[in-house]
């Protein structure tokens, strides 16, 4: 009999994910939408999110799509990691913001992913991240 458990469904992923992220989870976001293939996450800036301009820290946007392409790049059922990622800061983000991140898979070559996150206030672009990730051979379970 076997002991190997058995692989966890795809639209469980993003929620073991977030539920073992402390860091996200101290950011407050949320998902909204999940699955095969893309994930949207949202959360609002909060005044300890703010840098000496009085403006959202560069990175709490950046920790949003993050997270979003982390998720949405592991609904394969595969562990899946970023290798390279960058960020185009659009508008400033203010406290009181509520922004959403929604992560596509653009492309997929073998064991590459090339995605691109938008991150919105509403209807508006405030910031635009690519990602690339590499799936592993390991199943979520």
């Amino acid at each position: 009999m076997s002991t190997k458990s058995k692989p966890i469904a795809s639209n469980l992923i993003p929620e073991r994910m977030l539920s073992q992220d402390a860091y996200s989870t101290w950011l407050g976001i949320e998902i909204l939408e999940c699955e095969i293939g893309r994930c949207k996450v949202g959360m609002t800036i909060r005044k300890e999110m703010l840098n000496s301009m009085n403006k959202a820290h560069g990175g709490i946007s950046y920790s949003l799509a993050d997270t979003a392409f982390g998720f949405a790049a592991n609904t394969h059922g595969k562990y899946a990691v970023s290798i390279e990622t960058s960020i185009n800061h659009i508008e400033a983000l203010n406290d009181g913001d509520y922004i959403v991140a929604e992560s596509v898979i653009e492309s997929v070559k073998n064991r590459l992913g090339f995605n691109i996150i938008e991150v919105k206030r509403g209807e508006e672009l405030v910031a635009l991240f690519k990602g690339v990730v590499y799936r592993t051979q390991k199943d979520w379970e």
